[in-house]
């Protein structure tokens, strides 16, 4: 039996989990205080029925017009919704299975959100978190920093963040030097998020040579791996395949965008995040919950989380309500990057408003079979054949352990 198989618990739709548990630990969420990075958007925008087309069109005329296309490595864009929705929602489905609630919402190199659900909430249910990205050599890394000290948050995240953003090749002591602080708080806990995944688009032969550089020499100062509620069944296998070379434990990572609660959880009958931190260190002991709607293929949950994000919210303010005001690019101008609702005015592109409705056609329940029959449970974005189904913790419902019988 896989070592960790009895860790990961697949749930049937109706399933709650009282007698299983107290709590659901919810990691890694986003919120408006994330900055997305657009350089995808050409990948997958030309993998897409008619939206190729539509975005082809524009971009050529955009080239006659400007003599250049749009900067995407230097754009951004923010998801819509605010902490307090995002961790109202996520203690919502908790509350469904029948646990009390902690939320560790991971914004990309932003400390924001937990900072400000704390002014309400006690610091071991809503705990100061962040997804820092980590350069490496021709890569970057994604790193879950959970529960920072509230008094010394702002800090450590300057200390982080002045790490990301200086400028020439990564310096490894450094970061190693970095890592070794977190390593040092008791209560901070380091996720390795979704490890397998080439984010940066390098090719995954590069991406994973640089993985096992990077492994080898800090692999000391890395708590879990994280298996992600937003890639697909083969790649979160491959995650617990690193995780069990390693020694380390797993635990679960939901990376939700927007309106659909995270799709994998952590069991535990920790009271708080520090104690929840202590069963990850110290014992190695996690038990992740997968919820039913994982099971739904990746390219029809990217593809609604897709058309959620370039929706409308009409109760926001500030310009956020609508997508265009959600989206930063750089339009050489020497302004930097503004958002695409001053560029354009106010005045949306005819071509997208098609192309949202084919995203939400496609994203539509019905188009499920569809969907799973032409790309399969494999990114949106990627070339691989669909993955075979295999009798391992990440394929099928199996009997698993109790966290606190024991008992199959």
């Amino acid at each position: 039996m896989n070592a960790h198989e009895k860790d990961i618990r697949r749930l049937r739709p109706g399933e709650t989990l009282e007698d299983t548990a107290s709590t659901g630990v919810s990691l890694h969420c986003h919120t408006l205080h994330s900055r997305e990075l657009l350089d995808f958007v050409p990948y997958y925008a030309e993998r897409i029925p008619v939206v190729r087309y539509l975005w082809s069109r524009s971009m050529d005329r955009r080239l006659k017009k400007n003599g250049r296309m749009p900067d995407f490595k230097n754009g951004y864009w923010e998801p819509p919704l605010t902490a307090d929705i995002v961790f109202r929602s996520e203690a919502d489905s908790l509350s469904r299975l029948g646990l009390r609630s902690i939320v560790s919402i991971t914004d990309h190199d932003s400390i924001s959100a937990g900072l400000e659900l704390q002014r309400d909430r006690p610091a071991g249910e809503a705990p100061v978190s962040m997804e820092w990205t980590v350069p490496f050599g021709h890569a970057f890394f994604h790193i879950g920093v959970h529960n920072l000290p509230s008094d010394s948050a702002r800090l450590i995240a300057e200390d982080l963040m002045a790490y990301t953003n200086a400028a020439g090749e990564p310096d490894d002591r450094w970061l190693g030097g970095l890592l070794a602080m977190l390593d040092s708080i008791e209560g901070v806990l380091v996720v390795l998020n979704h490890p397998m995944w080439d984010i940066e688009m390098i090719g995954q032969e590069l991406h994973e040579r640089s993985l096992a550089e990077f492994l080898e020499t800090h692999r000391r100062w890395i708590h879990a791996i994280e298996v992600n509620g937003f890639r697909s069944n083969a790649e979160n296998e491959e995650a617990v395949a690193l995780a069990l070379e390693l020694g380390l434990p797993i635990v679960s990572g939901g990376d939700r965008h927007c309106c659909q609660p995270n799709t994998m959880i952590n069991l535990t009958n920790a009271a708080t995040f520090d104690e929840f931190v202590h069963e990850i260190r110290r014992e190695r002991r996690s038990q992740i919950a997968v919820l039913p709607e994982y099971d739904v293929p990746l390219p029809s949950r990217q593809l609604a989380s897709m058309r959620q994000i370039l929706g409308s919210f009409p109760e926001f303010a500030n310009g956020r309500a609508e997508w265009p005001g959600r989206v930063y690019l750089d339009a050489g101008d020497g302004l930097g990057p503004v958002t695409l609702a001053e560029q354009w005015g106010g005045r949306t592109p005819l071509w997208t408003y098609p192309a949202i409705w084919v995203i939400g056609l496609l994203a539509h329940w019905t188009m499920r079979p569809v969907i799973s029959a032409l790309i399969g449970d494999v990114d949106i974005g990627r070339n691989e054949t669909a993955p075979a189904v295999g009798l391992s913790p990440m394929a099928s419902p199996v009997p698993t352990r109790s966290l606190e019988t024991g008992s199959v």
